[in-house]
């Protein structure tokens, strides 16, 4: 069984009918079975049918790189944006259902961290090379801002690290103008006890009515033509918080937006 408690305090005038005074407390309890019940059908669903989608994607995949060998022969340009379409697409359903599996790893408790010692540096290398060709299409130039001075190392699980660093600057290039520019980096913050890193862009901003709500699942900003699933934001949340840290956003409209995690050294 499950139940939603809420706590309510019972109070009487004081002696002189000014001050109230506490006398107890009255729980009242909700039972929420049923639908605790129907979540966990949900996000069992969700993550049967996230796992079962990657392997008919990956077959598509494989056939269309054997597809596009030229050994087999040449495509013409119309098979070529054809098969170019159907491989950005494949790897976007690739990519939402893998954000679907990670949400419910979250959901039902099962996120397990394998952390090891690793370097800031490894990390934005690992997130830049990942989003090398995503930046050269839009061109969009990537600058990394490391301090000159030794920076300590993070005790973290380096492949959920990575992931939020590669979800965050993935989402900076697709926000931002062409032809523009997209910062990362780190920087070691109060008394080199923690370490930040971030990632700038120079784009149209988020109002500060959604700052919040960007890190709820399936959110999207209302009047954005940038596609997405909704759960890159929430998930990377999960991640760092996982770790004991926090991820935040600073951003204001027509000024672009800095996102920033930060986590114990």
């Amino acid at each position: 069984r499950y139940f939603q408690a809420t706590y309510m305090d019972i109070t009487f005038p004081g002696n002189h009918g000014v001050t109230m005074e506490k006398r107890g407390n009255v729980v009242l309890l909700k039972n929420i079975t049923e639908f605790q019940e129907l979540d966990t059908a949900k996000t069992t669903f969700i993550s049967t049918i996230s796992h079962e989608l990657k392997t008919p994607i990956s077959a598509i995949m494989m056939s269309l790189q054997l597809l596009e060998d030229k050994r087999v022969g040449h495509l013409n340009p119309e098979q070529e944006e054809l098969s170019n379409s159907i491989r950005e697409n494949s790897e976007r359903l690739l990519s939402i259902t893998g954000e679907l599996l990670n949400m419910t790893q979250v959901e039902s408790g099962k996120l397990q961290l394998k952390p090891k010692i690793t370097k800031p540096i490894e990390l934005i290398e690992y997130a830049i090379k990942a989003n090398r060709v995503q930046a050269e299409k839009f061109g969009i130039q990537i600058e990394v801002e490391y301090p000159e001075d030794k920076i300590g190392k993070l005790f973290v699980d380096s492949e959920k690290i990575a992931w939020v660093l590669t979800n965050l600057l993935s989402n900076a290039i697709r926000y931002s103008s062409e032809n523009s520019r997209v910062i990362i980096g780190a920087r070691q913050v109060n008394g080199n006890k923690e370490i930040e890193m971030y990632v700038r862009d120079f784009g149209k901003g988020i109002d500060p009515r959604y700052h919040n709500s960007i890190f709820e699942h399936y959110f999207c900003v209302p009047g954005t033509k940038v596609q997405g699933s909704g759960l890159g934001l929430s998930i990377s949340r999960d991640f760092v918080e996982a770790h004991g840290g926090t991820l935040t956003v600073e951003s204001e409209i027509g000024k672009g937006s800095c996102f920033t995690l930060r986590l114990k050294a």
